[in-house]
């Protein structure tokens, strides 16, 4: 069962470790704990936001950060796949109530 805040309450605590992808002092790219992809990325900010739609215009800075690492770990990724997509989720398709952007590439794993 996830937490409502899986990414703060378990992840950027250090309670569940993380297989780092890209980290920079207001972001951070993992491999996701429960992959649902063969490659399954996900990119956070430190900070809690809850989600794309509650962004607000002081969090424009960091959204550039954010948005540079994603792209830098897309790059990557299809440099080494071939392909990726990169998605998040709002409302109900959204479990953990922090921003975050899935990476992924390959299909679903069954």
């Amino acid at each position: 069962m996830m937490t409502e805040d899986f990414y703060c309450d378990e992840v950027l605590s250090g309670k569940t470790l993380v297989n780092k992808v890209l980290e920079t002092n207001n972001v951070l790219a993992y491999y996701h704990t429960r992959p649902f992809y063969p490659i399954h990325i996900v990119a956070i900010p430190k900070r809690h936001i809850s989600s794309l739609i509650t962004l607000e215009e002081n969090d424009n800075e960091l959204l550039l950060e954010l948005f540079d690492v994603i792209k830098q770990v897309a790059s990557k990724v299809t440099e080494e796949h071939g392909a990726c997509r990169v998605m998040t989720n709002l409302g109900d398709y959204q479990d953990s109530k922090h921003l975050h952007w899935h990476i992924i590439s390959g299909d679903p794993i069954k």
